[in-house]
């Protein structure tokens, strides 16, 4: 079990080039870049307050190769939630999940209460899309996690991403308040509950 700290760690998991670092960079600079640069490991800190004090929302950004294994289960278990990326252009890298959440699930041995979203990236690229969105719903049902479609380069459900990953956190009180404005349902949900937002 992650030993409690004022870090909330969230890794990224998925294939090389299905646009983790994108979703990741579009997150927390407000970036993209066209250029692939593949990833050892990167790690992100956005500050967030959580129930009027200070946490660190970290980030880890994992490679898409199989070359670190004992990296990859690092991070499985220091992490507190995990997005799974694939590409919507890209049966494959849907595929290479798979093993990913297995090793999640035997490290962390259940997967009941721990964040997770399954992620259809690159959501603008229609014309060479090779997995329906229904079928990414299908899994993350099979694996009892949530699920959404993004495109990092449209910036489309980025930060909705990380609202929801946060959302689902049960042990703290957490959400992201996105662009400032919240819903009549998100204002009613903070006023029963503690919450975190980017600052």
């Amino acid at each position: 079990m992650p030993e409690q700290s004022n870090d909330y760690r969230v890794v990224v998991f998925g294939a090389g080039g299905v646009g983790k670092s994108s979703l990741v960079l579009r997150f927390v600079k407000g970036t993209f870049r066209d250029t692939y640069i593949p990833t050892v490991e990167d790690t992100y800190r956005q500050v967030i307050s959580c129930d009027k004090s200070v946490c660190t929302l970290e980030i880890t950004d994992t490679t898409g190769s199989h070359q670190f294994p004992a990296m990859q289960r690092l991070s499985i278990s220091r992490g507190h939630a995990f997005i799974l990326v694939y590409s919507i252009t890209s049966r494959q890298s849907l595929e290479e999940l798979k093993p990913i959440y297995q090793q999640v699930l035997a490290i962390k041995g259940s997967v009941e209460s721990i964040p997770i979203m399954l992620v259809g990236n690159k959501s603008d690229e229609t014309a060479q899309r090779e997995v329906e969105m229904k079928e990414g719903e299908a899994q993350a049902a099979a694996w009892k996690c949530a699920f959404v479609e993004t495109s990092a380069k449209t910036n489309t459900n980025v930060k909705e991403l990380f609202q929801e990953l946060l959302a689902l956190e049960k042990k703290r009180d957490m959400s992201l308040s996105i662009d400032g404005k919240r819903s009549g349902k998100q204002k009613r949900a903070d006023k029963l509950k503690g919450k975190c937002s980017v600052m």
